[in-house]
This record gives C-alpha cells, structure tokens and sequence, in this order.
C-alpha cells in the first residue's frame, strides 16, 4: 500500500489556471522540458518526495517554493517489516504511479495538461529478441493505454502526454548540452539523486556521460561527474552492456544501443588524434565500433518519432529543436 499526501497546492487566481504539471524528477530529461516550456506558458512543476537535484533543477528553472506543488508519497510500514524478513517488494510502476498522482494533482488544480519527460528510446526492449521493456509504464504503449483509460473512464478534460516522446536520448542530449544553468545540479542517477550526487558506478552514470560527450566535449563531461568515467575499467562490463557487446541491456532508464554505438564514435572521432580514455581504446577494437563508425551521426539527430502530443506543444517542441 502506498499512501500519498499532498505537501503543499498552490493558490492561483482562477483567471491563471491554465497552466501545465510537469513531473521533474532532478535529470536532465524533466529540465528540458521545464526549460523549454517554462518560456512558453504557465508552468507547474511536481515533485514526488523531496529529493536534492529535483529542488536544485525546479530552483534553477526560476521556481519558488510558492510556485511548485510537492507531493509525499510513503510505504505502508508492513512492507517494511516483511522486507527486514526477506519478502521480495518485486517491481513498482513508478511511472504509472506518478501518472496517477499527476492526474489528481490536475484535477486539484484545474489543470488540463500534465506533461512526462519520457522519450522514444525507452520504447527499446531491454531483452534482445523479445518485447520486456525495463518500465512499461515509460513506453508510448503505456501512454496511450493510460491516455485511454483516463479519457474512458475518469475525464476528457484532463491531457497525459510526454513532451519529449518524439525525440531519441540523443536529440535531449543535444538540447541538454546547451543549458549550461542545469549542468551542475542536475542528477541521472538513481543511487545519488537523493543526496545530489553521482555514484559513479552505474548504468545511468556511465551513459549519461556518454550521452553527454559528443555535444560538451570529454572534459566538460568530467567536470559534470567529478572524474572521466571513461576512463575506469571497473565499468568495462556495463560499457558492453551498453554497446551490446553483453548479451542484455541494463534494466535501467537509458537510451538504445544504438545510440550509445553513435555518441561512442562521434566521441572518437571529435577526439582525434588525442589520447583517448581507457574504454574507449577498449571499444575502437570492438565489432560494435566496426558497425558503427560508418553511420551518420548527424542523421541520427534528425528523427521525430509517433508521439501524442497536442498540436501547440509539437509545434513549441520543434521551434526548440530546429528554432
């Protein structure tokens, strides 16, 4: 059982409830999307349970305590115990619940639009060959379910959608790198977003820097993360996990092997004929750099994929991405 509570609603003049929720959670996906909509219209950001990066990112977008709405969100104690007990919790739909949650924190607010920051990599199956995606509820299949069941069954009058779902990992990257406000206080890592650090040692670490890197430069991914984490051999196994050089992905919200194998070569190929970090002389000798060195980088920047956004965001969406 999981009990919600909202911390704190703010009060607006019913002329300026016209506004749109976005969840931000501290990465860099939810900061381009507040970053980008903020200049557009009446924003709301939300906030599950207080975490460091989410207050540094909704702080650094220009947001006051008296302008976001926060929401605590706490286990029934009983899990706890049969969790000390060795019970296994097994996955939550963190995802489908913050869809749930935004929706009612929409209709408390008067609000008709509730944008997510979920892209069309996570769209990727985790398990080569099969449909099991890490989060589902992540997927546009699951966005267009819940936009269903909501419309079905609860209101019309209240809009689900990701705002970033037409664009890869690499398209948010590029966006990303030029909001420099967001670089030192944002946190993609599970491990460190609680305490506004990164641990340098997971999935997410290591891709978010290598997602990074093709549009900052090595030096000022490392600036981000306090060391060059393509330079640690401890990560090797998850950099082939990555490149799908191992068997499986990582069960983690990260971009398509795709994407890694490009951002990898781009990285490369900027470095020239400098010396290049440990992993990435371990990759120039893989398969994955062989298949991949010849794709266009550039190419791969330029796709819009299916998506449901309303017609005035795809139209704010695209002046970001072609201006």
């Amino acid at each position: 059982m999981v009990a919600v509570r909202f911390l704190r609603t703010p009060v607006f003049p019913e002329a300026l409830i016209r506004f749109i929720i976005i969840p931000v959670g501290g990465g860099k996906d939810s900061a381009v999307t507040l970053d980008i909509l903020k200049k557009e219209m009446k924003v709301l950001p939300l906030g599950l349970n207080t975490r460091k990066a989410m207050s540094a990112v909704i702080t650094t977008a220009g947001f006051s305590e008296e302008n976001l709405l926060l929401v605590n969100r706490t286990l029934d104690p009983l899990l706890l115990e049969l969790n000390k007990k060795g019970f296994l919790n097994g996955h939550t739909p963190f995802s489908a619940l913050l869809g749930f949650i935004s929706l009612a924190a929409a209709a408390l607010t008067g609000t008709r639009y509730i944008a997510l920051s979920n892209e069309s990599s996570a769209n990727e199956p985790t398990i080569p060959g099969t449909s099991i995606n890490h989060q589902y509820s992540k997927s546009l299949a699951f966005e267009k379910d819940f936009r269903n069941y909501v419309t079905t069954y609860i209101t019309p009058d209240i809009e689900y959608f990701s705002f970033l779902r037409p664009l890869s990992e690499l398209q948010i990257a590029r966006l990303f790198s030029g909001m420099k406000a967001y670089h030192k206080v944002f946190r993609s890592c599970n491990a460190g977003s609680k305490t506004g650090r990164w641990c340098g040692e997971c999935a997410k670490c290591l891709f978010t820097f290598i997602i990074l890197s093709p549009f900052t430069g090595i030096k000022a991914a490392k600036a981000v993360f306090g060391r060059n984490l393509l330079d640690d051999p401890a990560l090797a196994g998850i950099m082939d996990q990555l490149t799908g050089a191992a068997e499986e992905k990582p069960f983690d919200c990260i971009g398509t092997v795709n994407e890694v194998n490009l951002a990898l070569c781009e990285i490369i190929r900027r470095e020239g004929d400098r010396e290049l970090p440990l992993l990435l002389r371990m990759y120039r000798d893989s398969k994955q750099f062989g298949a991949s060195c010849s794709l266009s980088f550039g190419d791969s920047l330029e796709h819009y994929m299916p998506n449901c956004l309303p017609l005035r965001f795809e139209s704010i969406l695209k002046k970001a991405l072609y201006g």
